[in-house]
């Protein structure tokens, strides 16, 4: 069996994916991420959404819902699923910000990303990757535990149900993916 992989972000980020408003992924690392730092080394996985380091100001549109992170007992809902088409570090402040357009972040907490330097990762560089977004059918719910926290990106989850593949319906569209993918060529 596979692991069952998610990408832990920020609820409001969720969201935006989960619209359509967003289809990159901008990230430095969590402190747990390990000594080699981090990387989109899944190219399959769900969005988990979090509540963690949420704040309104780290963003420039959406809700941000201020409230304490999961806790043991509380029901996760997972609604999407991503795979990555592409992903690079990139090394040029101007390219970052041209991004601009893409995201939902504010300027402020992606400069913070880039700048930031350790674990494994050096000051001015910052992860991108494209992502394709699905929404599953039916939400996928399971109980919260204590191995799902922490402040990493990557997190091992239970089997998902059986089907969820196959019933996943995109967000965007093909056509509007395929403008968008041009775009940030």
């Amino acid at each position: 069996m596979n692991d069952i992989i998610s990408f832990k972000e920020w609820q409001v980020v969720c969201d935006a994916l989960a619209r359509g408003r967003q289809s990159i992924l901008l990230r430095k690392g969590g402190i747990h991420e390990g000594r080699a730092g981090f990387s989109f080394a899944h190219g399959s996985f769900f969005l988990f959404p979090t509540r963690f380091h949420a704040i309104g100001d780290h963003v420039r549109e959406g809700h941000v819902e201020v409230a304490p992170e999961w806790q043991p007992g509380d029901v996760i809902r997972i609604t999407h699923h991503a795979e990555a088409e592409w992903a690079v570090t990139l090394t040029d402040w101007e390219k970052v910000k041209a991004l601009e357009p893409f995201h939902v972040y504010s300027e402020k907490t992606v400069r913070d990303r880039f700048d930031w330097e350790g674990k494994g990762m050096a000051s001015g560089s910052i992860h991108v990757a494209l992502v394709r977004v699905r929404e599953l059918a039916q939400p996928w719910e399971f109980v919260y535990e204590p191995k799902y926290g922490g402040c990493r990106s990557w997190v091992k989850l239970p089997e998902p149900p059986a089907g969820w593949r196959e019933s996943a319906k995109p967000v965007l569209d093909e056509t509007a993916f395929a403008e968008l993918s041009a775009a940030l060529a």
